[in-house]
């Protein structure tokens, strides 16, 4: 179902039922080659998180991505028997900041994918500015 401003009109500025840069199968694909680009040893690293695609940030909320949970950092002797941490990439904003851009839009979405899976690696924003990865 797509999102509406008004009976008919796209939230997005390209049809996305068509095959076009911002359809929903086209977008999944970037996040997962993101994904699919780690090292090795990271992917494996990771331990009790899903990544989903969602189209909207929450109300009032400006957002890429976003990490809920507990980072790796921070999981103790005592951790288990928890919900799956959560990686969520926002589609809409993505799409409206860079779909006129192909290319552009892919690596914006593999760089928002990289800063949340550094969230749950339990990297803080403040060392990805200092590191320059922000």
């Amino acid at each position: 179902m797509s999102p509406t401003r008004a009976a008919g009109t796209h939230v997005y500025p390209l049809d996305m039922d068509r095959d076009q840069v911002d359809s929903r199968g086209r977008f999944e694909e970037y996040a997962q080659d993101a994904l699919d680009a780690l090292p090795s040893d990271l992917r494996a690293g990771m331990s009790n998180v899903e990544i989903v695609v969602e189209d909207e940030p929450p109300p009032g909320q400006r957002l890429l991505g976003l990490y809920q949970g507990v980072p790796l950092t921070r999981r103790g002797s005592q951790y288990g028997g928890v919900l799956p941490d959560k990686i969520t990439i926002y589609r809409g904003p993505l799409v409206r900041l860079y779909a006129r851009d192909p290319e552009r839009l892919r690596r914006e979405v593999s760089r928002v994918v990289l800063h949340e899976v550094a969230h749950h690696f339990g990297i803080s924003d403040e060392r990805l500015i200092e590191i320059d990865r922000y």
